[in-house]
């Protein structure tokens, strides 16, 4: 048997299903955490292919300034503000109020 690689979008799904409850981080943090040279705007590919995915976090996901930039991939427009409320994360005109204290860097986080 092969020793295959995971692909690109498992590995950004395996970095969101660590986002705990009540936090959030950004595509661009998880680029940089997994060395990912596309960047950002490949992780946002990634989730937005994940709304599929149950175990996928995809709410906690937001843009470098804690917009809920992904939000028209929900099933309906507040969906990710609601997800994100009832996880006591508050919301305020589609932006994260007090990002920088739910803010989630899996370079501290998480021992990989």
């Amino acid at each position: 048997m092969k020793n295959e690689k995971p692909n690109y979008f498992d590995l950004v799904y395996q970095v969101v299903r660590e986002i705990p409850a009540g936090r959030a981080t950004s595509y661009g943090t998880i680029a940089h955490y997994l060395g990912l040279k596309s960047g950002a705007r490949m992780v946002g590919y990634a989730m937005n292919a994940a709304h599929s995915l149950p175990d996928v976090p995809a709410h906690r996901v937001v843009n470098r300034i804690g917009m809920l930039t992904g939000k028209h991939h929900f099933p309906t427009p507040t969906a990710m503000q609601e997800a994100l409320e009832k996880e006591g994360v508050l919301v305020e005109n589609d932006k994260i109020k007090n990002f920088d204290q739910v803010f989630w860097d899996p370079e501290k986080e998480l021992l990989v």
